[in-house]
């Protein structure tokens, strides 16, 4: 693991909170939050409860990005776009092929396999323990404009002069050998 930061070099932005009955801030994922590639995981993703955004929000986006993995950029495994101000929570299992549950209005992005949904955690087996960072940012835009093809990236860039603040939990997972 590194200890590089994702939000090191991004604006400051105000703190909120998110929480989650799936995992606890600085635990482990449990099995079915994992990538169905790896024993017992199920590609499930989380649920989230969020509270106390700033003033002015007018949507959030949700993202799951491992700064640990060994591509020299991270894995984006979950992106959502243009979630309505008035959501405060996303249950266990809305990142599936459908976006079932997702807000209207809101959508999955295609993460860094492709595939616009959910990938649960899969850090290569010895290569120590990843930091999964699930986070709410808070938009003072209802409407991010990007295409729903488009990558994380492109969307962790547009929200970027967006933010009005910035909710976090980080999750881990290690595959031993």
């Amino acid at each position: 693991m590194s200890a590089n930061d994702p939000f090191a070099r991004l604006p400051e932005a105000a703190a909120f909170t998110v929480t989650s009955t799936t995992v606890r801030d600085g635990g482990a994922w449990p099995p079915a939050q994992w990538s169905s590639g790896a024993p017992g995981g199920k590609d499930v993703s989380p649920q989230l409860n969020w509270s106390g955004a700033p003033a002015g929000t007018k949507s959030y986006a949700v993202t799951m990005y491992d700064p640990d993995a060994p591509t020299g950029s991270g894995f984006w495994h979950w992106a959502v776009a243009n979630i309505p101000a008035t959501t405060m929570t996303l249950p266990e299992g809305v990142g599936d092929d459908a976006g079932s549950g997702l807000p209207v209005g809101s959508f999955q992005l295609p993460n860094d396999a492709r595939l616009p949904r959910y990938i649960g955690a899969a850090p290569p087996a010895g290569h120590g323990e990843h930091r999964y960072f699930v986070t709410v940012h808070a938009l003072d835009v209802e409407d991010i404009g990007i295409a729903s093809d488009s990558t994380p990236a492109l969307l962790g860039f547009t929200i970027a002069g967006h933010i009005l603040g910035r909710a976090t939990l980080v999750a881990t997972a290690e595959t031993v050998q």
